[in-house]
């Protein structure tokens, strides 16, 4: 273990005015306050923030984020308590403890709750002060150095943690060191023998091409000699974790890869970047589609770097980066390298890192905590965020949108501006009109065709794939959903007042809010829409002689709504469904009290993941409709029978639910059993099937079916698509 004096030498190695007595204090005081506490390999407990503190050491960082290290555990683990460390090493080391410290006593209902309520508050704290991320990732990699005296249980549940959250979140910040030594423990826990077999194949291409490497160095160096470039070159090989990346995404084997071996080439300025990228080219040919410059286009966490590969000496395909020191210094240590240019540490550190675009990526992921999405939501989009390479697009004016690979011209509007994805209705993708749901690709100059007052369809939250797009349909969607509400509301109580013979008006009801405990009008109408409130109550809020008709018994009130006064959930069986009562799926309902029978409308069905809605019927209970269901047409004069429902399935049971669909095919032998053949590979069950109409070339057929969910039916359509047979497929809804 180290010693007191070893690491006030470390850090006075590239900080000659370290506070010595400031190190000293903090080592004392992490060491007594851990005591005899040990970790799982039987060391002192202390030991784990000293190599925390040791690590940053490696990343020649300031003072205080080297005290932070060393009390980092404290509060959380002993009995130290924030006050006592704000007064003992001053505010701002209290603060990067604080943004350290975990969630404690969280009453969450899931461990993925916790664990994105967990990355908020981390999210949160690093936005603060980006030390705390410097402190974090040490934590872990010191963490997963020693992850092998961990139960293997736990064990594989921190490496998947950390190739999930912590490796991808170094990498966003430019510390590809840290991120590569994550990524191969975690490789090396969780697939023990893919790691093993592509080390060992590594081992042997390495002896194997020793000689053609150190001869495709020197040609380069000689070339860049004969320029008059003073380059460095040198030979890396890929990572294990990033070549089974590679072979897992492009489905190819070991042999197959051409860049398993690449060469860096680093030059003493950026003019002698691009000499020598034209020395390369102009001495071997270059592999087309192959070549990114990064350095005039950084990637979103500040890489600088030209990528490009050529046919090199022997024949080979060679794979090299040019970049300066500087650059290469940054791709190693990311934001951590900011410090490195300081000739005085201290706080300035966090200053610098607030400067780069990795730091901008970080505040706009911080912006979804604002949105109000649930906890699952946001660990989704940030990790939507962490994994995605980029394509870089233009507007027509020149500004540089950079977006996760795979992004649509739905992503790059929301990109632009909120109003501008909101109001989205076609783009023009270099000058050409193109479809919304298109893949982006590097150098697009996009434009966006814009209407306004359009809301974006709730489909589009399945079709993006940044976190931003995603939270901003699902916004614009539950304000659309309330608007309706909203309108449905104001129906409802328009009629109530008629009744009580009183005119309706918005103006003495807002002086009445205070009543009904809420804040706007807004929130009446949408609350009387929802069921939510009785539209009575409304009424007595501004006229309170008005007498009370309701019936405490279930039943219908005086408009014909139900009063709130117990949240019941009604349950329903899907077709062949034999699970006891007591285990159905429930659709909750708010505004009623009691069970009422529960089915699905009669031509179509619905399934998880439609937009639901519930029509009363007298005497008979509830059918429920997918909102797209055109006979729903026939109760828009009768408000009161509308009830909001939403599904409430167990993501964890596969319940088949029942759909609709018609299939126009080819009048030929077997295109019957082609297409049943879809409905086999995908698992779908057939209820029912007919023929509804039929000619020498071509017949329709209707086949209700059992599906999972949406998605489930969405694969099923577009497979059914394909196959040669089939003319046309469309979902019915009655």
């Amino acid at each position: 273990m180290m010693r007191q004096y070893e690491l006030v030498e470390r850090v006075r190695a590239y900080n000659p005015n370290a506070d010595e007595a400031l190190l000293n204090r903090g080592y004392v005081y992490a060491m007594r306050a851990h005591g005899s506490q040990t970790r799982a390999s039987g060391d002192p407990y202390f030991s784990h923030p000293l190599e925390v503190a040791a690590i940053l050491t490696d990343l020649k960082l300031d003072d205080a984020t080297i005290v932070a290290a060393l009390l980092h555990d404290t509060v959380e683990d002993t009995e130290a308590t924030h006050e006592e460390i704000d007064q003992l090493f001053g505010p701002q080391i209290a603060q990067l403890v604080d943004g350290l410290t975990k969630l404690k006593k969280l009453d969450l209902v899931t461990k993925e709750a916790a664990q994105a309520e967990n990355l908020r508050r981390l999210l949160l704290a690093i936005a603060a002060d980006v030390r705390v991320l410097l402190v974090k990732l040490a934590d872990r990699l010191h963490n997963m150095r020693t992850l092998h005296f961990v139960p293997p249980a736990k064990r594989a549940r921190i490496a998947q943690e950390t190739l999930d959250l912590y490796a991808p979140l170094a990498g966003r910040m430019g510390m590809q060191q840290i991120r590569d030594e994550l990524e191969d423990i975690c490789f090396r826990t969780l697939f023990p023998d893919a790691y093993q077999s592509i080390v060992g194949r590594l081992n042997q291409l390495a002896a194997k091409s020793a000689q053609s490497i150190e001869e495709i160095k020197t040609a380069f160096e000689n070339r860049f000699r004969a320029e008059g470039i003073d380059a460095v070159v040198t030979g890396r090989a890929k990572k294990p974790y990033s070549i089974w990346r590679k072979m897992e995404r492009k489905s190819i084997a070991f042999e197959q890869l051409s860049d398993v071996f690449a060469f860096r080439v680093i030059a003493p300025d950026v003019p002698s970047c691009y000499r020598s990228l034209g020395a390369i080219h102009t001495g071997w040919p270059t592999v087309p589609g192959r070549f990114k410059d990064y350095i005039s286009t950084p990637k979103q966490n500040d890489y600088r770097s030209i990528h490009t590969t050529v046919v090199g000496p022997g024949h080979q395909r060679v794979e090299l980066q040019i970049r300066t020191e500087a650059m290469h210094r940054f791709a190693e240590y990311g934001i951590a390298a900011h410090a490195l240019y300081k000739d005085n540490l201290g706080s300035d550190v966090d200053g610098l890192a607030r400067e780069s675009r990795a730091y901008g990526w970080l505040r706009r992921t911080v912006e979804l905590l604002a949105e109000g999405d649930n906890p699952e939501e946001f660990l989704e989009h940030t990790k939507l965020e962490l994994f995605s390479d980029q394509v870089f697009c233009f507007t027509p004016k020149g500004r540089l949108i950079a977006l996760p690979r795979g992004a649509t011209p739905i992503d790059f509007a929301y990109a632009v501006h909120t109003n501008v994805g909101n109001e989205c209705v076609g783009a023009k993708v270099n000058g050409r009109n193109e479809s919304l749901v298109q893949p982006l690709n590097n150098g697009d100059e996009v434009e966006i065709i814009r209407s306004e007052g359009q809301t974006p369809p709730a489909a589009w939250e399945a079709i993006v794939v940044t976190g931003k797009a995603r939270a901003a349909i699902r916004r614009a969607s539950r304000s659309a959903i309330r608007a309706q509400y909203a309108g449905l509301g104001r129906q409802i109580i328009q009629r109530a007042f008629e009744r009580a013979g009183q005119t309706y008006s918005e103006d003495k009801l807002r002086t009445s809010l205070h009543r009904l405990a809420r804040t706007s009008v807004e929130d009446v109408l949408a609350a009387v829409g929802r069921g939510e409130m009785h539209s009575l109550d409304v009424v007595r809020s501004v006229y309170p002689d008005v007498k009370d008709e309701r019936s405490p018994t279930v039943g219908g009130t005086a408009d014909g709504w139900f009063a709130l006064e117990h949240a019941g959930s009604l349950r329903f069986k899907a077709p062949g469904d034999d699970t006891p009562g007591d285990q159905l799926p429930s659709i909750p309902i708010r505004g009623l009290r009691g069970d009422l029978p529960v089915r699905f409308a009669p031509n179509g069905g619905a399934v998880p993941g439609d937009r639901i809605v519930g029509i009363l019927e007298p005497g008979q209970g509830i059918t429920i409709y997918p909102i797209q269901s055109p006979a729903l047409k026939d109760f828009d004069d009768q408000p009161e029978r509308w009830l909001d429902v939403r599904w409430d399935v167990d993501p964890g049971r596969r319940e088949r639910y029942p759909v609709r669909i018609q299939v126009t095919s080819l009048n030929e032998p077997g295109s019957l059993a082609l297409i049943s053949g879809v409905f086999s590979t995908y698992e779908a069950n057939i209820d029912d099937v007919r023929m509804i109409s039929r000619s020498p070339d071509f017949h329709d057929i209707v086949f209700d079916l059992g599906v999972f969910d949406a998605k489930h039916l969405g694969a099923i359509l577009a497979d059914l698509r394909q196959v040669p047979v089939v003319s046309n497929v469309e979902r019915v809804n009655g």
